[in-house]
């Protein structure tokens, strides 16, 4: 296969693993396992990976271990997009290729500091943004490794309040997160602040993004690239469905299975609402 023609599946990999990343992340935070390795870069002063009879049990310090890991496979994906890149002499697509690796040094960095401050929870909620942002980026260079870029691209001032709100939403819920009983360790502390308060600012937060989702989808069309009200659609689809799990496992007390499935949830609703901004100067050819 041709540097061209493997730039696709590989930047579609590379996706999915920031994607995953997430899951992973909050399967440390559900099972209590964010303190497994409770040292960095080292998983115990003496050994980079787990050994027999850790005081933080086996079980906690593979998974742990095992989101380490997953960093190590993106990396190597993020150093095949850059030879890839070089190769198919995509000059366009250098800047982009390269910021995969520089956010993934950024990830490492961030998850040494949330271990060696025993799961602050402002620096968990950081290492989940940078996350956030380089999937972002991840999606863009998918859709600019195979995309036609739109001439005289319209450029609606409503994408852009949506992308943004999506954001905003994404990341009260870090502070929902942050004041709720999923701390990674049962010695975490938490925010201090009630979560039934941070859980109603987020609720009101998601009910203003799916009405704003339904506004441009019936009033701004005519306003829109072509594909831009196919994906705001899809869109919408997924915000009910996220906004869904988010009040029923409030209403449940938390449970750690649709925690997890919020964590994934978020990062699928981030990815549908940048594909609905890169609708703007694109026409997808990716399936």
């Amino acid at each position: 296969m041709s540097a061209t023609r493997a730039l696709t599946p590989v930047a579609r990999l590379l996706l999915a693993l920031q994607a995953i990343l997430v899951l992973t992340g909050g399967a440390v935070r559900v099972t209590g396992s964010g303190l497994g390795c409770p040292t960095w870069p080292e998983c115990t002063k003496d050994s980079y990976t787990p050994v027999a009879g850790q005081a933080e049990g086996a079980l906690h310090a593979w998974i742990e271990f095992g989101n380490r890991l997953l960093t190590f496979l993106l990396f190597f994906t993020a150093v095949a997009m850059v030879i890839l890149v070089i190769r198919a002499a995509r000059r366009d697509l250098t800047l982009l290729a390269l910021s995969q690796i520089a956010g993934i040094f950024g990830q490492a960095i961030l998850g040494g500091i949330t271990v060696l401050t025993k799961l602050n929870p402002f620096a968990v909620a950081s290492h989940f943004i940078l996350s956030i942002i380089l999937i972002a980026a991840a999606h863009t260079l998918l859709i600019r490794s195979e995309g036609d870029r739109i001439e005289n691209p319209r450029l609606s001032p409503f994408i852009t309040v949506h992308t943004a709100l999506t954001f905003i939403v994404i990341a009260a819920g870090t502070l929902v997160t942050g004041a709720g009983p999923h701390a990674g360790d049962a010695e975490t502390p938490r925010l201090d602040v009630a979560v039934a308060t941070v859980a109603t600012i987020h609720g009101f937060l998601v009910v203003a993004l799916i009405l704003l989702t339904i506004a441009g989808i019936y009033t701004e069309s005519k306003n829109f690239a072509p594909d831009t009200q196919r994906y705001l659609i899809i869109f919408l689809a997924i915000a009910l469905a996220q906004g869904v799990i988010g009040y029923a496992q409030y209403l449940l007390g938390v449970p750690e299975a649709l925690v997890a499935a919020h964590l994934l949830g978020s990062s699928i609703l981030w990815i549908a609402a940048w594909r609905v901004r890169l609708t703007q100067y694109y026409i997808f050819t990716t399936k």
